[in-house]
């Protein structure tokens, strides 16, 4: 890959982290703790929604956050043709001859 293509490719891995990494910081600390007062006033299965942010909410999130980020990534990859599929992977499959190692 050229250093202009790979440069964009990073650049962009690094805007869907930044991006994603925020959501999770204004779930976990946003309705955790900041919003907290507020959203307690909306209760979810008898519990207030402050608490339930705080203790169930952001793990859920932040696990919705890793098949987002997968999603991303892996048409990302395939942009910029770095995916790993079978057409990419022949040469790996192949079993090694002992016969044919090179020796030093």
């Amino acid at each position: 890959m050229d250093p202009d293509k790979r440069r964009a490719y990073w650049r962009r891995n690094l805007r869907y982290l930044a991006i994603l990494l925020s959501v999770w910081f204004a779930v976990s600390f946003g309705a955790g703790i900041l919003f907290v007062d507020q959203l307690d006033q909306v209760r979810i299965a008898g519990f207030k929604l402050g608490f339930w942010f705080a203790q169930q909410g952001s793990i859920y999130v932040f696990v919705a956050l890793i098949f987002i980020y997968v999603y991303l990534m892996n048409r990302l990859d395939k942009e910029f043709d770095v995916d790993d599929s079978d057409e990419h992977s022949d040469q790996a499959d192949e079993p090694v001859d002992a016969d044919k190692k090179a020796t030093p």
